[in-house]
This record gives structure tokens, C-alpha cells and sequence, in this order.
């Protein structure tokens, strides 16, 4: 599975309103220095969150960005599909080679194996709040690899 670039901000801006507590927000200049993004980068982002639900903003001295619903109400899977700019249904049309179709559009056995990988994706990401992305690596590593049929294959890195 590949993460964009959108994706993987996307979800650190919104792991940044997570940490927040009941009636604080966040200003686009401070998602965007605490995420190292452009104030543009993150006004797309914040643009699109909104829009979908996750977030809402207020104007003003004291206005910014917060979490529309609570952290333990949002699941990864919901996020990614807002986020993701790679369409599944696409895929086949993306292989094309030098043809306008791909040769393979009537029987492929490698269609079945990708369109599988994305839904044993999605039932993981179903099963992951936004809530339980906060607190240290070290945490939300234990709590990823407790979820019932997701097993670690490669060791954590420490830093």
C-alpha cells in the first residue's frame, strides 16, 4: 500500500486537532508549522476535511480548526477515502501499456488479488479511530498490532 503525500498530512493535521482539548483550536499558520506544510498545503487540506465532515472552523481572534465529531468517532478508513486520490476502480485502466485498454479486461488473475489487498486495507482501517493515532510511537504501535488479524511482519524502527 502506498500513502500519499496528502494522506499521510491530512491525517497529521488531524492527529494535531485529536490532541487538542474541549474548546481549543488550531489557526492554518499553526497546522502548518507544527506539520512543517505550507499555510497553503494546509488551507487545501483543511479545505477538504471540512468539507467532508471532520472538521469545522470558526473566524476570529480565537477562531481555527477543530475536530467536527470526537476523535473515537472518526476511523482511519473514512479519512483515506476523502484523502486518497488513487481510485480503485481506476486501476485497471491505469495498466493500459501501449494499448487504450488493458488486454487483460475479461480475465485477470491479478484483478482479484488487488481488489483484495484494498479490502483487507479498508477492514483494518475500519477498525482504527483517529483517537487511537494519538499519544507516542511506541503506544500506537502496541494498539495497531492488538487489533484482532493484523500482525507484525517487520520490526518497529527505534529512533
Amino acid at each position: 500500500m502506498k500513502i500519499s503525500a496528502q494522506e499521510e498530512y491530512g491525517l497529521r493535521c488531524l492527529v494535531q486537532l485529536a490532541n487538542l482539548r474541549e474548546g481549543e483550536s488550531l489557526t492554518l499558520p499553526q497546522i502548518a508549522e507544527l506539520e512543517g506544510i505550507s499555510t497553503a498545503n494546509a488551507g487545501k487540506l483543511m479545505w477538504l476535511l471540512n468539507k467532508a465532515g471532520f472538521v469545522n472552523s470558526t473566524r476570529g481572534t480565537k477562531g481555527g480548526y477543530f475536530l467536527a465529531r470526537p476523535a473515537t468517532a472518526i476511523h482511519l478508513n473514512e479519512i483515506i477515502k476523502v484523502l486518497d486520490e488513487e481510485v480503485l476502480s481506476a486501476h485497471c485502466e491505469s495498466f493500459t501499456g501501449v494499448m487504450e485498454k488493458c488486454v487483460h479486461t475479461g480475465d485477470c488473475g491479478i484483478r482479484p488479488v488487488i481488489v483484495g489487498l484494498h479490502e483487507i486495507v479498508e477492514n483494518a482501517l475500519s477498525r482504527i479511530t483517529l483517537a487511537q493515532l494519538v499519544g507516542n510511537e511506541a503506544s500506537v504501535d502496541r494498539m495497531f498490532h492488538e487489533i484482532q488479524g493484523i500482525h507484525r511482519t517487520i520490526e518497529p524502527q527505534t529512533v
